[in-house]
């Protein structure tokens, strides 16, 4: 369930907005099937570089967009006004790469006064140049931006002729209380209603979307889709009461399986860190050794419909992914040559502790914990599993001797956009990825390893990019190997044949943009 329909304002727990956000909203790009950027709201763009080294995008939108009221046209003002809202928001450090919103979040810090907040807002690097063209100019060149656009919804654009003048609370109220066609939307989809104490949202199809999904023989839109939140979701698919549910269970996955089971490969990846800071997980060659007695084939068998093991970070579907070759030069599975490494290493007869998430989950945490044991047992090294509801804490908690407590931990990172950018992040300095990397070799591996992470994003030529970006993943997955990759997740699912177009997104959201209904002969013969 949503915690806001306000997508510039946004909240912190952002990601249970975006199915919402995603059915009624649309972005400058879009992703086409192979994950690269395409055309959405903008029909075409130019990318330059102005004197002082800044990237400029001008887009130039498209003409036939309106409202869901049917006359209201979009227009460059729409993304000022969001984006400007956005800048002010709960998530306003999202648009920092944005020329000026430093300044503008800098100011709000220090709780400077309104005028002087609004002033520095007037000079941030967004401006209509026209209605239909609209300039972007970011504080230096980003080669993730246009990913960014297509689905981080703080920087779709808002219906500015409602909200322009209204106060705080009123845009507050025009977004928490959804009536007479309000809020407005753009894609296929609108909210009409939103009942928090009930967990429900109400969606009605948008006829006024220039974004309707392609009609085959015989099928028709969806007139209304209801969002819900149910414990019982499974049971209530069972009895015919809704017709989408996610498997949220591992162990449901195990046996017989459903006809109407799907799954979508999602662009993710479920690792293991190591506590670099923890003697003797403190040298690069005792972590590669173990990166290297993981057979991840063996890991996964049998524990999902289909697995898709990996000894690399960033998925094979994503643009700009690792070749080949470039994989091969990772650790993988060599289980001979990782005992010979770990023969007689001082500190492993003690046991390490591998800390992981408690409870069901989609990815089948327990069983390949008990996997990952059994393996590292092999090569003898004895491992306990902590299983943590407090995992987060866990993670961090930090020893009286001041490194964290734990030896491995198990987590899974998922993409916010289609870009290798959004996989490195996490790693970096001010990333939460609690290994304490940032102390091996006196911050040196660190600090290269971001320093080509700052040139691919800078890069404008695509290969050259994912050039540095693979050495970039070579510095934190092979030499350094703070990470052991596992398997690339998949997000399994059931749903009625007489739903078309609707399935899960390669970042785990719901994707109701393309939804249809099955012809209408064909419903009245289902069971």
């Amino acid at each position: 369930m949503p915690t806001t329909l306000d997508w510039s304002y946004s909240d912190p727990a952002s990601w249970s907005n975006y199915p919402v956000m995603l059915a009624t909203q649309r972005g400058l790009t879009t992703l086409g099937p192979d994950h690269s950027v395409q055309p959405g709201l903008a029909e075409r763009w130019e990318r330059e570089r102005d004197a002082q080294g800044r990237e400029v995008y001008t887009f130039h939108l498209r003409r036939d967009v309106r409202w869901s009221d049917g006359a209201t046209s979009m227009t460059a003002q729409d993304f000022v006004f969001g984006w400007r809202r956005a800048m002010l928001g709960r998530e306003r450090g999202e648009m920092a790469e944005i020329l000026g919103a430093r300044e503008v979040l800098e100011l709000q810090e220090r709780g400077a006064p309104v005028e002087q907040v609004r002033a520095a807002l007037e000079r941030t690097g967004v401006e209509a140049l026209e209605p239909h063209t609209l300039r972007v100019t970011l504080e230096r060149p980003r080669s993730y931006f246009l990913a960014r656009l297509a689905n981080v919804y703080l920087f779709f654009p808002a219906p500015s002729v409602d909200l322009a003048g209204r106060s705080d609370e009123e845009i507050r109220d025009y977004f928490d209380r959804p009536r007479e066609g309000r809020p407005l939307a753009l894609g296929p989809y609108r909210v009409e209603r939103w009942d928090r104490a009930g967990e429900r949202v109400r969606l009605v199809h948008n006829p006024a979307s220039a974004f309707q999904p392609t009609l085959g023989p015989g099928e028709r839109f969806a007139p209304v889709v209801t969002l819900m939140k149910s414990e019982i979701g499974p049971a209530l698919y069972e009895r015919g009461r809704v017709d989408f549910v996610f498997v949220d269970s591992a162990l449901a996955l195990r046996g017989r399986h459903p006809e109407d089971l799907r799954h979508e490969p999602l662009l993710s990846t479920y690792f293991m860190v190591f506590n670099t800071e923890r003697p003797p997980l403190n040298r690069p060659e005792v972590r590669r050794a173990i990166s290297q007695a993981l057979d991840r084939e063996a890991l996964l068998a049998g524990l999902l419909p289909a697995v898709r093991p990996t000894n690399v970070l960033l998925p094979p579907e994503l643009p700009g992914a690792a070749t080949p070759e470039e994989a091969a030069r990772l650790p993988r599975f060599d289980r001979e040559r990782a005992r010979a490494a770990l023969q007689g290493v001082p500190g492993l007869e003690r046991p390490l502790r591998l800390v992981f998430r408690a409870g069901d989950s989609f990815v089948p945490e327990v069983a390949i914990a008990e996997r990952i044991a059994a393996q590292l047992a092999e090569v003898g090294i004895t491992v306990t599993l902590d299983a943590r509801s407090d995992y987060s804490a866990e993670v961090a908690r930090r020893t009286p001797e001041g490194s964290r407590a734990y030896d491995l931990y198990m987590r899974r990172l998922g993409a916010d956009y289609a870009h290798p950018n959004t996989f490195f992040t996490l790693f970096e300095r001010e990333g939460n990825h609690q290994s304490g990397w940032e102390t091996q070799g006196a911050g040196e591996p660190m600090a290269r390893f971001e320093q080509l992470l700052v040139r691919a994003d800078a890069e404008a030529d695509a290969e050259k990019a994912r050039a540095l970006y693979a050495q970039a993943q070579e510095v934190l997955v092979g030499e350094q190997a703070v990470i052991a990759p596992l398997y690339h997740p998949d997000r399994y699912y059931r749903a009625r044949a007489r739903l078309r177009g609707l399935d899960v997104d390669p970042f785990n959201f719901l994707a109701l943009r393309d939804l249809r209904l099955a012809p209408e002969a064909q419903e009245a013969a289902r069971p």
